[in-house]
């Protein structure tokens, strides 16, 4: 453990103290506990203003800092830190969990990014971490007005916002994978847009969308005279995206010869137009998504294992809207605003009852579907409040059919059925998993993150959850919060 000292003089490295500023005093009281708890020494502060003034006297040896507080932000503190004193790791904590707040703070240096609520011994172990380790300050870049909003508050959604903020100054390649309508795209676009190529084109294909015959002319484009009806040169979809980021949507669905092609182009950085002889040179970034399972699809000689190891560098995982159920009430809300927007009509809400209906729906079609049905809604229900009645009829039926089941059996079930449909085998096995797994990690958020208390309230024994922790693999999780 990363020793901090009480008794040795103000000027020594180890007497600076961790500095947290939060306008919520309930966090600064938490965070102060533990802190105590630990042996670390700290100071509290109210407002970045308070903690600016105690910048020109003293430096903590680590600042974690809310977002959003009367007067100057979170974000605008982290500036001015940086600016002045390059050296001071800050953590950025915030209850509005967004994409920008993730991107802007990772660009503006920031050691990590911690969303509310947080875990206790996760925000302690990220505290140690900053301590120990030096960063050197990143350059902040203000965000494009209009890049697209995605909206996610689950956990597994901070993982993909938190993703694309370290991915910020890279130009590594990407493989997105999700279900269909995860938004996929909007992720890629996100991924362009905080990149060091946000100037150049951003050009997506649809590699399934296209026959086989046109896809190579699309890609690579053509030499006049290459084939029947190629009137003149055309530049393909690598050339258009020059300097930028070609994102291959449904990678997956690509013939074999052109993942012969494709993996030309990733290894050697050059291609030929369709009929042509000169090389071209292919300065883009390659963002590929996909709905499928590669690795299933290279076992069984559909897709090319070395192709996959080289669009493989990064992957980023989309979740399902099923196992995002906590998103579902704030998405729906932004899609009745902007379908409002478009139609030019006033916004609708939806009743508690609408909301509990969709929170049972599986949404087979994601957050797409989830979109489709705020549009109908717009347009079909008749009033200002939306009632469960009001609901398209495939959603009014599920919840019927829920209503008499609580809710965790209702998403089980749905979860069961989903698989089962997809034909996976030892699903009891990964299920109970994965029920445990919730258990433990609701209860150690109940508690704050302490484990004696988390086994009492789930009617274990200490032992019993700390060998079931271990049994699941969940230590590093749980380091990690």
């Amino acid at each position: 453990m990363l020793a901090f000292e009480h008794d040795v003089p103000q000027g020594s490295d180890a007497a600076r103290a961790v500095w947290i500023v939060d306008d919520d005093r309930s966090i600064r009281w938490v965070l102060e506990k533990a802190l105590a708890r630990e042996d670390i020494p700290f100071r509290s502060f109210a407002s970045a203003y308070e903690v600016l003034q105690a910048l020109n006297t003293a430096e903590p040896r680590v600042l974690v800092s809310d977002v959003r507080m009367p007067g100057d932000s979170g974000l605008a503190l982290l500036a001015a830190v940086k600016e002045r004193w390059p050296h001071i790791p800050v953590i950025v904590m915030t209850a509005y969990s967004d994409l920008e707040s993730a991107v802007q703070s990772f660009q503006g240096g920031a050691f990590e990014y911690l969303p509310k609520p947080f875990d206790v011994d996760h925000a302690l172990a990220l505290i140690r971490r900053a301590a120990s380790e030096s960063r050197a300050p990143s350059t902040a870049v203000t965000p494009s007005a209009d890049t697209p909003e995605i909206l996610g508050q689950a956990t597994s959604m901070q993982e993909v916002f938190r993703a694309i903020g370290r991915l910020s100054q890279s130009n590594a390649t990407v493989l997105i994978t999700g279900e269909s309508g995860t938004g996929k795209e909007l992720v890629a676009r996100a991924l362009h847009r905080h990149s060091p190529r946000a100037a150049g084109p951003f050009v997506a294909i649809n590699t399934a969308a296209i026959p086989k015959d046109l896809l190579e002319s699309e890609l690579f484009g053509h030499e006049r005279g290459a084939f029947t009806g190629a009137q003149a040169q055309r530049r393909g979809r690598f050339e258009q995206a020059e300097g930028g980021t070609l994102f291959l949507d449904e990678i997956g669905d690509m013939p074999p010869d052109l993942q012969v092609r494709l993996l030309r182009v990733l290894a050697d950085g050059e291609f030929y137009r369709v009929g042509g002889h000169a090389a071209q040179m292919a300065n883009v970034r390659i963002i590929a998504a996909t709905h499928q399972d590669l690795d299933a699809r290279v076992r069984q000689g559909l897709f090319r294992e070395d192709l996959l190891h080289r669009l493989n560098v990064v992957r980023l995982r989309l979740p399902p809207l099923r196992e995002r159920v906590e998103d579902i009430a704030p998405l729906a809300r932004h899609f009745l605003r902007r379908s409002a927007q478009e139609l030019a009509v006033e916004p609708k809400a939806l009743a508690d009852s609408a909301l509990d209906a969709l929170r049972t729906f599986a949404f087979p079609g994601n957050v797409r579907q989830l979109q489709n049905i705020c549009h109908w809604l717009t347009v079909m229900a008749p009033g200002q409040k939306i009632e469960r009645a009001d609901l398209p009829p495939e959603v009014r039926e599920t919840a019927a059919a829920n209503a008499a089941e609580p809710g965790w059996q209702v998403a089980l079930d749905r979860e069961l059925a989903l698989t089962l449909a997809r034909g996976e085998r030892g699903v009891g096995n990964r299920l109970e998993k994965e029920f445990e797994k919730a258990l433990i990690r609701r209860a150690l958020l109940h508690t704050g993150g302490h484990r004696m208390e988390a086994a009492q309230w789930l009617g274990w024994g200490r032992n019993t959850l700390t060998r079931k922790i271990q049994e699941l693999g969940m230590e590093a999780e749980l380091r990690k919060g």
